[in-house]
This record gives structure tokens, sequence and C-alpha cells, in this order.
């Protein structure tokens, strides 16, 4: 059975083994209070790496209990997003998570190529799983935040990353939608070209685990009624489960207008590296942060 929403999604995650999750420059009351639900939860065990005595602090303004965790002294940012990567790769670790520390310089210590995060020709790309009032189900979502502007390759590794999650979510055959400003297939319109390949490759079995179709305008990929109107037939149209955005603007708004103006609820990993890691915003809540561990913790080996 497949998961509708993301509460769900947690109960699901609470029945298997704890993962070991370890947040880099943990230092605000956001991170600290998301891993602190997670261990509660029972979904991880939790490390946090960052200036001890601000921690400490924080915990004891949240009356949050600082003995659940491991913590792990590094006042500098840029070091302790490194440190937590080395211990990631020592195997202390199943789930990397951005805690204060800046995107870039997060990204940094996931790049480094010193750390071995990365394997060969590695694609990095961030996929959220957004929950919307106004849609009957959970929407794969991808790339809104790491690649500005993917091309074919990229689209295709974001394509198998959105089926992966997908799947994880208990959906057998997930229902991808290569989205563009239209459903016709214009040529002058590098989206719809891609899309039109994309969708070929999965009917030929290049891209495998789930039925892709496209260039699908998003009232078509996500409206019944739109597919009847403008006729167009086909597994995904009208019923899609995930969203591969044309480039990170389009796939920004739509998420920023669903969580800002819809008040959607989300969690969201970056794929590709040798584990899933938790990439929100700084700003995002406590809540967001948990799915996204939660997540995470779906994914992660």
């Amino acid at each position: 059975m497949s998961i509708k929403t993301l509460q769900q999604m947690v109960e699901v995650v609470k029945t298997k083994p704890r993962k070991r999750l370890i947040a880099a420059y943990a230092n605000d009351s956001h991170t600290i209070e998301a891993v602190s639900n997670a261990i509660d939860l029972g979904i991880v065990e939790g490390i946090l790496v960052g200036d001890k005595a601000t921690i400490l602090q924080v915990c004891n303004n949240e009356k949050i209990d600082p003995l659940k965790f491991k913590i792990v002294q590094e006042a500098d940012e840029q070091k302790a997003a490194h440190k937590a990567v080395e211990m990631i790769m020592k195997g202390d670790g199943d789930i990397l998570m951005k805690g204060l520390v800046s995107t870039d310089k997060y990204m940094r210590a996931i790049l480094n190529k010193d750390a071995g995060m990365l394997p060969p020709k590695a694609v990095l790309s961030h996929v959220t799983v957004i929950e919307s009032a106004g849609y009957h189900k959970l929407l794969v979502v991808g790339d809104v935040a790491i690649i500005p502007q993917p091309d074919l390759n990229q689209k295709v590794a974001i394509t198998n990353f959105l089926i992966h999650v997908a799947k994880s979510l208990g959906i057998e055959q997930p229902k991808v939608a290569v989205i563009a400003a239209t459903e016709q297939m214009l040529p002058g319109m590098q989206a719809c070209v891609d899309a039109g390949i994309i969708s070929k490759m999965a009917d030929r079995g290049q891209i495998k685990g789930g039925f892709v179709d496209g260039p699908l305008a998003l009232d078509v990929a996500l409206d019944k009624e739109s597919t009847l109107i403008k006729k167009i037939g086909g597994n995904v149209a009208g019923d899609a489960d995930c969203l591969l955005f044309p480039n990170i603007e389009s796939g920004n708004v739509f998420y920023k207008a669903h969580t800002k103006l819809s008040k959607g609820e989300l969690g969201a990993v970056v794929m590709g590296a040798k584990c899933p890691a938790v990439l929100s915003s700084r700003g995002d809540s406590a809540l967001t942060k948990t799915y996204s561990i939660a997540l995470a913790a779906l994914i992660a080996k």
C-alpha cells in the first residue's frame, strides 16, 4: 500500500530499525528540535556536530534533554560540515543533515573530492515530497534547489531519483510527468525535446521502474478534467506521482507556492551521494525538518 501523507510516512519509518543521523553545525533550535523529535519517534539516533556550549544553551531554552544526543565539538561552521561528512565516511552515520551551516558550505563539504562522498560521475539532486491540500496524494518533485539548468543526462538522473523515492513510498509503478510549458511537442522548446527523449527512453526500457510521459503542461499532469478537455491520454496525465521540472526556477516557484500560499508541508533530501542528505532551508520549521529526517530514514540503506 502506498503512503498517502507525510504523517503516514513517519508511522511507517517508526516500524523500521533506527538510522544514525549526523547534523552538521547543529547550533539552531529548529535542527535540534527536529532531531529531538525524530529520536523521540524512534526514527534515528542523533549526533550533533557544532559548538557544544551553544547546543547546550539551545537545549536548555527549548527544554530538551541534551543527553539524548551525542555532541561533537566543532565551533567553526565550515569545519563542522567537513567533520560531519568525515564521520559519515567512517561509518558513524547513515544520514547527513544540514544544520545552521549555509547551503554553499554544506554542499562544499559533500562535493569535496577528498572526502569521497560522491561516487564517480555522480549527479547530486534535490528531491522534495510535497503534501498539498489541493492534490489527492503526495507529489515527488525535482529539482527545486541544486541544479539550475539540468541537461538531458542530469534530467535522466533526476527521473531515476524521483522513481526511487516514489517506490520507497510504496508506489509500485510511479507515474512521472516531464513538465514543460505545453503538452505539444515543439522542437524549438528544449524542455519539450528533452521530455520527448526521456519519455521514449522509458518506453524502450532505458529508464526502468515507472511510467514516464512528457512533455506535459502542469494542468494535464495533475488535473483529470484538463486531460479530458485537451484529449490527453496515457498512464500519467491527470494522475502524476512525480514531476520533473525543466529548470530550477519552475521547480522552486512550484515548491514555494505550495508551502507559502497553500500551506503545504514537505520533506526533502539530496540524492546522489553515498547517503541521503537532508537539505532544508535554515528557515524551515522543525516539522518540515522532522519530515525530511523521516524521508531520509525511509530511503537510507
